[in-house]
């Protein structure tokens, strides 16, 4: 009988009480080595009536089976690689693969469904999970749904919940999974010596060239990156060399590397001792891949060599280098990599990370939903003027961390009521668009007023038009000037030139002479100009303008059209406006 350890306990005890009050779809986010097995164990035990695990790996099913019988409990597994179709006992734990293929009085009397590894939950379609949550959910209307995973977030989707207990409104799209109940992060595993510490080595070799990947965010074909392989086949034997040189220097004990495709693999076993090294693949027999991996954790050769088949579910303590060979998409897959070498074990001190892949992943970098504006943006934390939420953006910061700048849109904070569970959204946003006809406050990017629905013209559309025009110019600005003028009656007023790389300029006037005039200005000027747009007040004078200027970014395009003999400055459009094409 295992002793759950005090944040796995908390866990439970949110589950508990979040499926009290509400019965939606919940998350509990746990790192790689946390022991998420023990939190499933103590709910299938804990729980009135039957209980289905649900995993998509058989090591999984068995890892989790074994705990749970741990506890003295009875259990079943329905998993044909396992060789087990276990009915009636009071949990079972079983394969997606076979349990969406079992007959149908199967899923009768469950009253909690647990899916380890849910980041996999696809949010619609007939996958295998929406059919398995299909049939429970017919023959068991009241059921429980409870998603654990180290990385709740895919490619392409974004995060895989809506709200976090953390106070964070993760997504304001619809995902299957509602609420994340319990997150606790990495650093806390690794400070509190439950996870070894990740050394990320400064390789003395190149890596390999990846940017023309990373550039595309989308997932990539194997094909792609075998063709980028091969024209720097060179570096694979100074890379695996490297990692050699480093196992023997440093007395290491397990090395997993990580390739890229099966003929990436089969070259890097080349340059590895052939009597202390194995490699496996998807298409490895399943007797034999135990049989490697079973030598592995037995320490019967050194160097493991896998293609994407031992990110999850694999458990050897010994591992203390991770060689990295292969393009992640993107921090979750970078993650689970890490993960296989940070669990704790006699005699190690520490896990060496060696990454080859130049593609500049950090285990300890926030996810941020948004995509990255550039290559060298940092995530920054910014805290909203409105509720005080600590958002994660992308932006700027200088030396000592000081925030220079940030490209976040909406403040994601939100807080939940206590007696229902609701959220409410705080709702502020950073950078807006608002609507000609009503006036609300819209995305920057939105087509239609998310209030009255009215159409908005987008920043690519403004350009189009305003390249058809014979009365229109577009400049694109390379600086910007202020300066204090007086007009014909002694009023001051501000002119701000845009002037373009050929020292061209347009100008645009700001009087400051009544409330309404500083209103304008503050609205229209500031709040699109302001590099971290929370610091916006309300300025009253020019002087106040120009002391500020430091602040203040440039447009991408500045648009101005013919007045009679001059040229008026219509529509300011920003980098984060625009699409793809425009911006590069």
């Amino acid at each position: 009988m295992y002793k759950l350890r005090d944040y796995q306990q908390q866990a439970v005890n949110n589950v508990v009480r979040f499926f009290r009050k509400k019965n939606e779809p919940a998350v509990v986010v746990l790192p790689t080595g946390a022991g998420k097995s023990l939190v499933i164990a103590e709910l299938a035990r804990i729980a009135n009536k039957r209980v289905l695990v649900l995993a998509h790996v058989k090591e999984l099913v068995e890892q989790n089976y074994e705990k749970y019988k741990s506890y003295g409990q009875s259990a079943g597994v329905f998993s044909a690689s396992l060789c087990k179709k276990d009915w009636d006992q009071k949990a079972i734990f079983g394969s997606v693969q076979s349990v969406a293929r079992a007959p149908d009085d199967f899923f009768n009397n469950f009253s909690l469904l647990i899916i380890d590894e849910c980041h996999r939950v696809a949010e619609e379609g007939a996958t295998q999970y929406q059919e398995v949550i299909r049939k429970l959910q017919e023959r068991n209307p009241g059921i429980f749904v409870l998603g654990l995973t180290a990385t709740p977030y895919r490619l392409g989707l974004g995060w895989i919940y809506e709200y976090s207990s953390t106070g964070e409104l993760k997504t304001d799209k619809k995902r299957f999974f509602k609420n994340c109940v319990f997150e606790l992060p990495l650093s806390y595993m690794i400070k509190n010596k439950f996870l070894t510490t990740p050394v990320k080595i400064d390789i003395p070799v190149t890596c390999y060239d990846f940017s023309e990947l990373a550039d595309g965010d989308r997932a990539f074909t194997t094909s792609e990156v075998e063709e980028i392989l091969k024209g720097q086949k060179r570096l694979t034997p100074f890379i695996i060399k490297n990692i050699i040189d480093i196992t023997e220097r440093y007395d290491r004990k397990g090395v997993m590397i990580f390739s890229a495709s099966i003929k990436h693999a089969e070259e890097i076993m080349t340059y590895l001792p052939a009597d202390d090294s194995r490699l496996v693949v998807g298409d490895t027999d399943m007797d034999e891949r135990d049989t490697i991996v079973n030598d592995f954790k037995e320490r019967k050769f050194k160097y493991l060599v896998n293609v994407s088949v031992l990110t999850t579910g694999f458990d050897a303590p010994h591992v203390d280098v991770i060689a990295i060979l292969r393009p992640t998409e993107s921090n979750s897959l970078y993650q689970q990599i890490v993960g296989r070498g940070l669990r704790l074990a006699d005699g190690k001190k520490d896990c060496y990370v060696l990454d080859y892949t130049g593609m500049g992943h950090d285990i300890f970098t926030p996810e941020i939903a948004d995509k990255r504006p550039a290559k060298d943006t940092v995530p920054v934390k910014v805290t909203c003027p409105q509720c005080s939420f600590e958002n994660d953006f992308w932006g700027y910061a200088d030396d000592d961390g000081h925030i220079l700048e940030h490209f976040g849109r909406k403040c994601r904070g939100a807080q939940e009521n206590p007696q229902t569970l609701e959220v409410i959204p705080c709702g502020f946003r950073f950078r807006f668009k608002i609507c000609h006809a009503c006036g609300t406050e819209n995305d920057i990017t939105a087509r239609a007023c998310e209030k009255c629905a009215a159409t908005l013209i987008d920043a690519d559309a403004k350009l189009k038009q305003a390249r058809l025009s014979k009365n229109a110019h577009i400049m694109t600005p390379d600086r910007i000037t202020f300066e204090e003028r007086k007009d014909k009656n002694s009023n001051p007023y501000l002119e701000i030139r845009y002037y373009d790389l050929d020292s061209q300029y347009i100008s645009e006037a700001h009087f400051f002479n009544n409330p309404s005039a500083i209103k304008k200005f503050n609205i229209n000027f500031l709040r699109s100009h302001l590099r971290r747009p929370e610091l916006a007040v309300d300025l009253t004078n020019p002087q106040d303008v120009i002391r500020f200027k430091s602040l203040y970014r440039l447009p991408s395009f500045v648009i101005a059209r013919k007045q009679d003999k001059f040229w008026k400055i219509t529509e300011k459009i920003f980098a984060e406006e625009l699409g793809t094409t425009e911006k590069e």
